[in-house]
């Protein structure tokens, strides 16, 4: 059902198609973590963070935590010491990277307008 669709029948926006998606994603860092391991998957945690820079090891933490409860990030933990943990796209967080790209697309479109 496209926006058009859904047009006054929307009592509440997180019961449509736009407001589930806007849930996985939302936030000022999944898009930013979906966008890193898209440029170069698997990443490991501390890879992630030094790239992210200004976000905590709480916050990256539970974001790739929501990611992972979406099905969106995969983590694969190698038993060994110190843990090695890797993080990498899934299926359906594939099928959001077009989204993605036209988002970064519009931004360069329209960053210096």
């Amino acid at each position: 059902m496209s926006m058009a669709e859904y047009k006054g029948k929307v009592k509440h926006i997180q019961d449509t198609p736009f407001g589930y998606t806007m849930s996985v994603i939302s936030g000022k860092w999944k898009m930013v973590i979906l966008y890193l391991l898209a440029e170069n998957q698997p990443v490991r945690f501390n890879d992630l963070k030094r790239q992210i820079g200004a976000i905590t090891y709480k916050t990256l933490s539970s974001q790739l935590k929501e990611l992972e409860a979406d099905g969106l990030v995969k983590r694969k933990e190698y038993p060994q010491v110190p843990p090695k943990v890797e993080y990498s796209l899934t299926n359906k967080a594939e099928s959001l990277l077009p989204i993605l790209e036209d988002l970064c697309e519009w931004g360069v479109k329209n960053q210096h307008s």
